[in-house]
């Protein structure tokens, strides 16, 4: 029975203070080390103008940077997928840096989506948001324009889970060929990395076959494949709760209905509800601040001046630009985002 078939969360986060978790396990599980070594190397290769203003005060901004989740603006792909951490902080970031356009009610194309993201990550990979839009306009030509809110929810679920979302994908892809479940092999990080052209082929597929698969077949697969992915997998119970609504399901249906699940978006924990997607009172009114100060400079009488300054505040917010300089921790706390708000009013 596909109630049974997966069962519910068997994992929780870990506890720093729980003094039965090793200190091993804790550094693992909770990235310390990765930061601490990005610290490193950034005041390595940032030597003569970190060390001036104090080592100490270095490591305090730039772990403080980290906990209030603008450390990865203008950060390498690399870098902001690294961590569970990272990618929730970047989707937040994306979210408050372009808010104004779900205000607006503006419908963008996929290429537009791309070009935001790399204005945040130069080297933000087309891919990524290719996968994003193909949820939501479920596979049909993604040069379709979108929604923000829409595509947003879709991105977060694609670009947090990823690895796992691309397994599924492969085990989706056997079991629509016919191979029973016994055979089908949950894949390893290697046949991940093959993906690119696997779902070329897999959109080809589906045009000929719409009908999907067996949920329970396919909970059954998932089920095994969570118990390798740990903690880097939507809830069980979200998935059951999905699998459990229709009598056949396509790879592309089974992600939009978990990109909308309200209980998957909280377990992320970087994005409101969509009833709140549009609010944020504290940018708003820092918004406000900013242009009223714009707008008493003699010389500020364009937009092209007022995104200039936004720019400046931004740069400022950067983790990995002028740590130093940042003397108000407000500035970190806002996600940077003044930038896009004004500029897209």
């Amino acid at each position: 029975m596909l109630m049974s078939t997966l069962c519910p969360e068997m994992t929780t986060k870990m506890n720093r203070f729980n003094p039965t978790v090793p200190a091993d396990e804790y550094l693992a599980d909770s990235n310390v080390l990765f930061y601490l070594s990005d610290a490193v190397t950034q005041l390595l290769e940032h030597k003569e103008e970190y060390t001036q203003f104090g080592v100490i005060r270095y490591f305090a901004e730039y772990f403080s940077s980290v906990k209030n989740s603008n450390h990865v603006l203008f950060r390498e792909y690399n870098y902001i997928r690294a961590t569970p951490h990272n990618r929730a902080s970047f989707i937040r970031v994306f979210w408050r840096c372009y808010r104004q356009i779900g205000k607006s009610g503006d419908l963008l194309s996929m290429l537009e989506y791309r070009s935001l993201l790399q204005l945040l990550c130069p080297d933000f990979p087309v891919e990524m948001v290719q996968s994003a839009a193909r949820i939501v306009l479920m596979d049909d030509a993604i040069d379709c324009l979108m929604s923000f809110s829409d595509f947003l929810y879709t991105f977060q679920l694609q670009f947090y889970y990823q690895e796992f979302l691309d397994s599924v994908l492969v085990i989706y892809q056997d079991l629509l060929a016919g191979k029973s479940p016994n055979t089908v092999i949950v894949p390893t990080s290697t046949s991940i990395e093959q993906l690119p052209s696997v779902a070329a082929e897999e959109n080809d597929k589906e045009e000929h076959q719409q009908d999907g698969v067996e949920p329970s077949t396919l909970a059954q697969c998932i089920d095994a494949l969570c118990d390798r992915f740990k903690h880097s997998h939507p809830p069980r119970s979200c998935m059951r709760e999905v699998l459990e609504q229709t009598d056949k399901v396509s790879y592309y249906s089974l992600l939009i209905s978990l990109a909308k699940h309200e209980t998957i978006n909280q377990t992320i924990g970087a994005l409101p509800s969509k009833a709140e997607l549009l609010i944020d009172p504290e940018m708003d009114q820092e918004l406000d601040k900013l242009i009223a100060q714009i707008s008493v400079s003699p010389s500020s009488n364009s937009s092209g001046s007022a995104v200039g300054g936004l720019k400046e505040v931004q740069r400022k917010a950067s983790p990995r630009r002028n740590i130093h300089h940042r003397r108000k921790m407000e500035v970190e706390s806002d996600g940077s985002t003044e930038e896009t708000d004004s500029s897209e009013n």
